[in-house]
């Protein structure tokens, strides 16, 4: 276990002994689990846990959410099991990048395995086409207007923008790492790919990737997909199946599962 790692074991402990909770799931989310880190790009540690029978018993309503500050490039989070579960009815992307992240710190219990199992089910791809195209729209915006842009954020829009391609062409969740959307869906022979790969490089390469020209190439493949995508959210269904009962049963389950596993 390597120094970064034994500090997230750390911080995950501390965080069971002060909430009185027991830690689920914890991985990486962001650039990291993605696939583009900087060399300074923050330690983004998402987790989902689970407080005790007592506590979701009780007529007071806990705080469902866990934050620290970020500290030391370690950024550190994660959702209460009944919130992450009312979110998964609704197909939050987010969370469902969680359950594939590539890099997982901790995965205990059978929890996040059992959610995985319904995620087909509880998918929808008109939900997640739009959390991905306003993602787009909206680092677009901030960043990508002009003649001189913040070229490493073009990955934060290329991203969303070959996420909702993959979820118009496969109509799945889009895979979470950025080389394998990029291969999926950019011709390897395209010239779209020749500059891609080219930032991709330099961006794992540490280079300061900032205020530059646009890069005409990606620019005008964004601008295009951008408006037509638009167009093809509109076409999408509503919403998945919730598998409302199978949530229960999974989340009465893991109370039972966690709390009699770690009585002393």
């Amino acid at each position: 276990m390597n120094e970064i790692q034994a500090r997230i074991q750390e911080e995950l402990r501390r965080i069971e002994r002060e909430e009185q909770v027991r830690i689920l799931f914890a991985c990486e989310s962001g650039s990291r689990a993605w696939g583009f880190p900087s060399r300074d790009s923050d330690y983004d540690v998402r987790f989902l846990y689970i407080r005790t029978e007592d506590s979701y018993l009780s007529i007071f309503e806990k705080r469902d959410v866990i934050e620290r500050p970020i500290s030391d490039n370690l950024d550190i989070n994660g959702w209460d099991l009944k919130k992450a579960l009312n979110l998964f009815r609704k197909s939050n992307p987010p969370l469902l990048e969680w359950l594939q992240s590539p890099i997982r710190y901790e995965e205990n219990w059978n929890v996040a395995e059992s959610i995985r199992r319904l995620s087909p089910f509880a998918f929808s791809p008109k939900s997640c086409m739009y959390h991905y195209l306003n993602m787009a729209k909206g680092n677009y915006r901030d960043y990508l207007r002009g003649e001189q842009v913040r070229i490493k954020k073009y990955f934060y829009v290329l991203r969303p923008v070959l996420a909702c391609v993959w979820i118009e062409q496969f109509g799945t969740m889009p895979p979470i790492q950025f080389e394998e959307l990029l291969k999926a869906i950019v011709p390897e022979s395209s010239e779209l790919m020749q500059v891609v790969c080219r930032l991709l490089e330099r961006k794992k390469a540490g280079e300061e990737l900032d205020m530059e020209p646009a890069i005409r190439p990606v620019q005008n493949y964004l601008e295009a997909e951008l408006e037509r995508l638009e167009q093809v959210a509109l076409q999408f269904a509503g919403s998945g199946n919730s598998q409302d009962r199978e949530l229960d049963i999974l989340f009465r389950s893991a109370l039972r599962e966690v709390w009699e596993t770690t009585k002393t």
